[in-house]
């Protein structure tokens, strides 16, 4: 269970969310805004109660991770314009289930990773070994 706690700062009241850790045990970063990811669509690898898929990998798309998880009934490349879902290409950023991180690892397609954008939670379900052997530098 991860608990989320919430800090009013300032005057104005502003809310902010306690920083999230990565897999590096620093602050968790931001994956991607354009197209916009996260279980909360907020930009960051980010998970909770409701994200049973553990939606915490920040990864780069490849074509053939894409097929590949087309190929496994999860098409992210075809846009969805009804849920506001431009599809994926080659080079964009996307927070992956660390399952479906694994199940790519485990047949030679799996994407490259940002660690600072990969939450902490991965390291559950997935090596720190195999992640360092993906990984990209963020930016």
């Amino acid at each position: 269970m991860v608990i989320v706690l919430i800090k009013i700062i300032g005057q104005k009241g502003r809310i902010k969310v306690t920083e999230a850790k990565n897999v590096l045990g620093t602050q968790l970063t931001l994956c991607c805004t354009a197209p916009i990811t996260g279980y909360y669509r907020d930009g960051y690898c980010r998970t909770g109660g409701q994200d049973y898929g553990v939606h915490v990998v920040c990864a780069q798309m490849t074509a053939a991770f894409l097929e590949f998880t087309k190929s496994q009934g999860n098409d992210l490349s075809t846009p969805f314009p009804q849920y506001n879902f431009p599809g994926l290409k080659p080079g964009d950023r996307w927070c992956l289930c660390a399952s479906r991180w694994q199940e790519a690892l485990e047949a030679g397609v799996a994407p490259p990773v940002i660690l600072d954008a990969t939450h902490a939670r991965a390291l559950e379900i997935l090596s720190l070994n195999d992640l360092k052997q993906y990984q990209l530098e963020s930016s």
